[in-house]
């Protein structure tokens, strides 16, 4: 019974995202990701504090 109903949730999910992308204006979820994370990149290389200098590399 649990494949049934697993098997069920996940068709219904399926065919109830295709009506929300087709007859929606969803937003494309790998472009805001790939935004975000070169935004993140960017934040991280400003505000990332120098290297140590050790005693023993001189």
């Amino acid at each position: 019974m649990g494949i049934i109903r697993s098997g069920f949730q996940f068709i219904t999910g399926t065919f109830f995202g295709v009506y929300l992308a087709q007859n929606y204006n969803v937003p494309n979820i790998r472009k805001l990701a790939d935004s975000g994370i070169s935004i993140a990149k960017h934040i991280e290389e400003t505000y990332r504090k120098p290297k140590k200098r050790r005693d023993d590399d001189e």
